[in-house]
Protein backbone atom coordinates (compact mmCIF):
# COMPACT_ATOMS: atom_id res chain seq x y z
CA UNK A 1 0.00 0.00 0.00
CA UNK A 2 3.02 2.26 0.27
CA UNK A 3 3.70 4.76 3.04
CA UNK A 4 0.43 6.66 2.50
CA UNK A 5 -1.78 3.59 2.38
CA UNK A 6 -3.40 1.86 5.31
CA UNK A 7 -3.73 -1.79 6.24
CA UNK A 8 -6.23 -3.29 8.65
CA UNK A 9 -5.58 -6.85 9.74
CA UNK A 10 -8.37 -8.89 11.30
CA UNK A 11 -8.06 -12.03 13.37
CA UNK A 12 -10.32 -13.80 15.83
CA UNK A 13 -7.59 -14.60 18.34
CA UNK A 14 -5.80 -12.13 20.61
CA UNK A 15 -2.62 -14.21 20.28
CA UNK A 16 -2.44 -13.71 16.51
CA UNK A 17 -3.17 -10.01 16.88
CA UNK A 18 -0.30 -9.68 19.35
CA UNK A 19 2.03 -11.54 17.01
CA UNK A 20 0.96 -9.31 14.10
CA UNK A 21 1.55 -6.17 16.16
CA UNK A 22 5.01 -7.41 17.14
CA UNK A 23 5.88 -8.13 13.51
CA UNK A 24 4.61 -4.72 12.40
CA UNK A 25 6.73 -3.05 15.06
CA UNK A 26 9.81 -5.07 14.05
CA UNK A 27 9.25 -4.09 10.42
CA UNK A 28 8.65 -0.44 11.26
CA UNK A 29 5.19 -0.43 9.70
CA UNK A 30 3.30 2.50 11.18
CA UNK A 31 0.37 2.42 8.76
CA UNK A 32 -1.09 -0.89 9.95
CA UNK A 33 -3.58 -1.72 12.65
CA UNK A 34 -5.01 -4.99 13.84
CA UNK A 35 -8.53 -5.62 15.03
CA UNK A 36 -10.16 -8.48 16.86
CA UNK A 37 -13.02 -9.83 14.81
CA UNK A 38 -14.48 -12.65 12.79
CA UNK A 39 -14.47 -12.98 9.05
CA UNK A 40 -18.28 -13.24 9.08
CA UNK A 41 -18.57 -9.87 10.88
CA UNK A 42 -15.66 -7.67 9.84
CA UNK A 43 -14.92 -4.87 12.33
CA UNK A 44 -14.89 -2.14 9.65
CA UNK A 45 -17.43 0.36 8.37
CA UNK A 46 -19.26 -0.04 5.07
CA UNK A 47 -17.33 1.00 1.95
CA UNK A 48 -14.02 1.16 3.82
CA UNK A 49 -11.56 -0.98 1.86
CA UNK A 50 -10.12 -0.80 -1.63
CA UNK A 51 -8.97 -4.41 -1.46
CA UNK A 52 -9.55 -7.37 0.81
CA UNK A 53 -7.04 -10.20 0.85
CA UNK A 54 -7.76 -13.57 2.44
CA UNK A 55 -5.20 -16.33 2.64
CA UNK A 56 -6.75 -19.73 3.33
CA UNK A 57 -9.21 -18.63 6.02
CA UNK A 58 -12.64 -18.75 4.37
CA UNK A 59 -12.59 -22.56 4.29
CA UNK A 60 -12.60 -22.49 8.10
CA UNK A 61 -15.90 -20.61 8.21
CA UNK A 62 -19.12 -22.63 8.26
CA UNK A 63 -20.98 -19.66 6.67
CA UNK A 64 -19.07 -18.85 3.50
CA UNK A 65 -22.00 -16.90 2.02
CA UNK A 66 -21.87 -14.52 4.99
CA UNK A 67 -18.10 -14.14 4.59
CA UNK A 68 -18.48 -12.94 1.00
CA UNK A 69 -21.43 -10.69 1.89
CA UNK A 70 -19.26 -9.04 4.56
CA UNK A 71 -16.37 -8.57 2.15
CA UNK A 72 -18.73 -6.97 -0.37
CA UNK A 73 -20.14 -4.67 2.33
CA UNK A 74 -16.71 -3.56 3.47
CA UNK A 75 -15.37 -2.82 -0.01
CA UNK A 76 -15.72 0.55 -1.68
CA UNK A 77 -17.39 0.57 -5.10
CA UNK A 78 -14.82 -0.80 -7.53
CA UNK A 79 -12.95 -2.55 -4.70
CA UNK A 80 -11.37 -5.94 -5.19
CA UNK A 81 -11.29 -9.22 -3.33
CA UNK A 82 -8.26 -11.51 -3.72
CA UNK A 83 -8.53 -14.96 -2.16
CA UNK A 84 -6.25 -17.95 -1.84
CA UNK A 85 -8.23 -20.85 -0.44
CA UNK A 86 -9.02 -24.55 -0.58
CA UNK A 87 -12.03 -25.86 -2.55
CA UNK A 88 -13.26 -29.32 -3.48
CA UNK A 89 -14.01 -30.83 -6.87
CA UNK A 90 -15.89 -33.65 -5.13
CA UNK A 91 -16.96 -34.42 -1.60
CA UNK A 92 -14.31 -35.71 0.77
CA UNK A 93 -14.65 -39.21 2.21
CA UNK A 94 -16.61 -39.33 5.48
CA UNK A 95 -13.54 -40.25 7.53
CA UNK A 96 -11.76 -37.12 6.27
CA UNK A 97 -14.82 -34.92 6.83
CA UNK A 98 -14.92 -36.07 10.49
CA UNK A 99 -11.18 -35.62 11.02
CA UNK A 100 -10.20 -32.82 13.41
CA UNK A 101 -6.75 -32.83 11.80
CA UNK A 102 -8.35 -32.35 8.37
CA UNK A 103 -10.40 -29.41 9.67
CA UNK A 104 -7.43 -27.75 11.36
CA UNK A 105 -5.42 -28.42 8.19
CA UNK A 106 -8.05 -26.51 6.17
CA UNK A 107 -9.42 -29.52 4.31
CA UNK A 108 -12.58 -30.66 6.09
CA UNK A 109 -14.14 -27.18 6.07
CA UNK A 110 -13.65 -26.66 2.34
CA UNK A 111 -16.70 -26.26 0.12
CA UNK A 112 -17.38 -27.64 -3.31
CA UNK A 113 -15.89 -25.28 -5.90
CA UNK A 114 -19.24 -24.58 -7.57
CA UNK A 115 -20.88 -23.71 -4.26
CA UNK A 116 -17.93 -21.52 -3.23
CA UNK A 117 -18.00 -19.54 -6.50
CA UNK A 118 -21.80 -19.27 -6.30
CA UNK A 119 -21.44 -17.65 -2.85
CA UNK A 120 -19.01 -15.10 -4.30
CA UNK A 121 -21.46 -14.30 -7.11
CA UNK A 122 -24.48 -14.19 -4.78
CA UNK A 123 -22.72 -11.61 -2.60
CA UNK A 124 -22.64 -9.23 -5.57
CA UNK A 125 -19.12 -9.64 -6.95
CA UNK A 126 -18.59 -9.51 -10.70
CA UNK A 127 -15.70 -10.36 -13.01
CA UNK A 128 -14.90 -13.42 -10.90
CA UNK A 129 -11.71 -15.08 -12.12
CA UNK A 130 -9.57 -17.99 -11.03
CA UNK A 131 -6.00 -16.90 -11.64
CA UNK A 132 -4.34 -20.19 -10.73
CA UNK A 133 -5.47 -23.56 -9.44
CA UNK A 134 -3.20 -26.16 -7.88
CA UNK A 135 -3.77 -29.84 -7.12
CA UNK A 136 -3.14 -31.31 -3.69
CA UNK A 137 -0.60 -33.86 -4.89
CA UNK A 138 -0.84 -37.17 -3.05
CA UNK A 139 2.79 -37.99 -3.83
CA UNK A 140 3.83 -35.22 -1.42
CA UNK A 141 1.44 -36.26 1.32
CA UNK A 142 4.06 -38.23 3.23
CA UNK A 143 5.71 -34.91 4.07
CA UNK A 144 2.47 -33.05 4.74
CA UNK A 145 1.75 -32.49 8.46
CA UNK A 146 -2.02 -32.57 7.94
CA UNK A 147 -1.86 -35.86 6.06
CA UNK A 148 0.42 -37.34 8.74
CA UNK A 149 -1.94 -36.20 11.49
CA UNK A 150 -4.93 -37.70 9.70
CA UNK A 151 -3.17 -41.05 9.34
CA UNK A 152 -1.67 -41.09 12.82
CA UNK A 153 -4.35 -39.49 14.96
CA UNK A 154 -7.67 -39.72 13.20
CA UNK A 155 -7.77 -43.26 11.80
CA UNK A 156 -8.30 -42.01 8.26
CA UNK A 157 -7.40 -44.93 6.02
CA UNK A 158 -4.87 -44.59 3.22
CA UNK A 159 -7.47 -45.14 0.49
CA UNK A 160 -9.56 -42.23 1.80
CA UNK A 161 -6.45 -40.09 2.05
CA UNK A 162 -5.59 -40.81 -1.59
CA UNK A 163 -9.06 -39.59 -2.57
CA UNK A 164 -8.21 -36.23 -1.02
CA UNK A 165 -5.67 -35.61 -3.80
CA UNK A 166 -8.37 -35.93 -6.43
CA UNK A 167 -10.84 -33.73 -4.58
CA UNK A 168 -8.80 -30.79 -3.24
CA UNK A 169 -7.72 -27.70 -5.16
CA UNK A 170 -6.00 -24.59 -3.93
Amino acid sequence: VGPKGRVIGVDMTPEMLEKARENAAKGGYANVEFRLGEIENLPVADNTADIIISNCVINLSPDKERVFQEAYRALRPGGRLMVSDIVLLEALPESVQRSVAAYIGCLAGAALKEKYLAAVDLAGFSDIRIIEETRFDTEYMSNDPTAKAMLDDENVNKDDLRKVGKAVRS
